[in-house]
Formats: C-alpha cells, sequence, structure tokens
C-alpha cells in the first residue's frame, strides 16, 4: 500500500463535507457510496485509501504513519497538540469553543474576579491552558458527552464546550460568557508522508487551496 495516499477521515457529517470538497479536485472514492459498514474504502484506479474513524482518533493515525492525510476538527488539535504539519484551513465544519455559565449566574458574576473554580469538559488541556494564561486555577471534571448537563445538577458550575448555534445552551439554562477559539475542519498530513510522498501531496494540497479560496466563506 506504500503506492496509496490514505486519508483518515471522522464518521458522519465531516467525512461528507471532506469527499465533497476532494471531488471538487478529483479525488473520488465509488465504493463510499455503497451501503455498508466498511470502515476502509479503496478506489485502486487512482490510488486512494479512505478509513473512516472516530474524529478524535484522525490525529493519532495521521501522526503515527497510519495515514498520511486526515481531516479534524482544530478543537482536537488544540486538546491534543500532537506533532503534525497543519498546511490549510478547509473552511468548513464551524463552531466555537467557549466557556459557558447559568444564566441566573450570569447576571451578578464577573469573570475578571474568578480566582478558583470548577469546569466540566471534554478539552482539559484547552481549558487548563486558558485559565492558567488568565492566571485562574481551575478544577476540572472530564466529561465525555453532555457537558450541559454539570451544572444543571451542581457537578460543575461552569463548562467548556463546542457551540454551532448555541441552541443546545440556551435550553438548558446556559449563557455563553468568553470565546476561547473559533473552530473549523482543518487539513493535517504526516511529517514523513510529506517527504516521501512529497510530489502527490503538495498537488493536492495546491489543488485544495485553490478550491478553498474560490469557495464561500464560513459565517459565524
Amino acid at each position: 500500500m506504500s503506492d496509496y495516499l490514505t486519508f483518515a477521515l471522522p464518521k458522519g457529517r465531516i467525512m461528507q463535507d471532506s469527499m465533497s470538497l476532494f471531488g471538487k479536485i478529483g479525488i473520488t472514492c465509488p465504493e463510499m457510496a455503497e451501503s455498508n459498514r466498511k470502515l476502509v474504502f479503496e478506489n485502486r484506479e487512482d490510488k486512494f485509501r479512505f478509513m473512516a474513524v472516530r474524529a478524535q482518533d484522525v490525529p493519532t493515525y495521521v501522526e503515527y504513519g497510519s495515514a498520511d492525510i486526515g481531516v479534524v476538527g482544530k478543537d482536537t488539535l488544540l486538546e491534543q497538540n500532537r506533532d503534525l504539519y497543519e498546511p490549510l484551513d478547509l473552511q468548513f465544519g464551524y463552531c466555537r469553543l467557549v466557556v459557558a455559565e447559568p444564566a441566573e449566574l450570569r447576571r451578578d458574576d464577573d469573570p475578571a474576579g474568578w480566582s478558583n473554580i470548577r469546569v466540566a469538559t471534554k478539552y482539559p488541556n484547552v481549558t487548563e491552558r486558558f485559565f492558567a494564561e488568565k492566571g485562574i486555577q481551575v478544577e476540572l471534571i472530564k466529561l465525555y458527552g453532555s457537558i450541559e448537563l454539570a451544572p444543571i445538577v451542581g457537578l460543575a458550575e461552569r463548562i467548556v464546550d463546542l457551540v454551532s448555534t448555541g441552541a443546545t445552551m440556551r435550553d438548558n439554562g446556559l449563557v455563553e460568557v468568553e470565546t476561547i477559539a473559533e473552530v473549523t475542519s482543518r487539513l493535517i498530513v504526516n511529517r514523513a508522508s510529506l517527504k516521501t510522498k512529497h510530489r502527490r501531496i503538495t498537488q493536492l494540497l495546491e489543488d485544495l487551496e485553490k478550491v478553498v479560496e474560490a469557495g464561500p466563506r464560513i459565517s459565524g
């Protein structure tokens, strides 16, 4: 498979958006249109291979060389801080990583006065760095889903989570306090692959950059 170019893509919407974008530069995989539960798909004619993986695992597959190229949200890259080449913002999958708290708390709360707080999040590394830069001591509670539940049941008064429309937070009585980062999907490349498959990857990056620059911009 050394002559193949291998992609690690997150299952779901980001995979669909990625393949739609790749299709504009001639990278396709008809096998992916079939209804099945396969995790690896191939375009044998053009020597492309695609792996369907969890979003959080994309950087791992790329860093260790199981995949040459991956697509993943900037939030995951910020959290994992892996040794990868990140050449291109693909300009889709827009959302924000924010600090939020209950609306009733927000009315009388001043974040400038925070000194020691408890925060529930899926992003402990990003959260710790963010508050450390502000000189705020934080007790982190790592959760894997339904972060908005934490303030409702008294587990933590604040949370750090991704928001797109903000509807889920509003429905659960939370309001945004600060934005930590704006997030879009990024193309990542294995550093060794960039050398061993330089011509193919460089051409792909040049073609993708033209398509992204010509396409609609993200909106917040």
